[in-house]
């Protein structure tokens, strides 16, 4: 299961990068239209997308120890969205050995 969850976490960072590199060299972030940035579904897909990054972050919040961690990945986390959530989980993924148990990652350590 580490092994998949590695190759999964990898094509999300890869992907990420990718799409977020491609759409910067189409217009810039601060350049969305009026009429998108109004559009209803737009302003729902957005809490949608936020409410998600801020539950993933409850989750990491309870695995670091450090106020200075949990503050730095919040920060990663509300910027860079789906991209520091994948570095952030193929960093556990790689600390733990392929035939670890899922508990080793889900769980807070002693």
């Amino acid at each position: 299961m580490i092994w998949f969850f590695r190759v999964f976490f990898s094509i999300v960072l890869v992907s990420m990068l990718g799409v977020t590199s491609w759409a910067s060299t189409q217009c810039a972030l601060w350049a969305l239209p009026g009429s998108v940035g109004s559009h209803p579904w737009f302003i729902a897909t957005l809490f949608d997308t936020y409410w998600a990054f801020l539950t993933f972050y409850c989750w990491l919040a309870y695995k670091e120890r450090s106020w200075l961690s949990r503050l730095g990945w919040l920060v990663g986390v509300l910027l860079l969205g789906n991209i520091a959530m994948a570095v952030y989980m193929l960093i556990l993924l790689f600390c733990v050995p392929a035939t670890a148990r899922m508990e080793d990652i889900l769980l807070r350590k002693a």
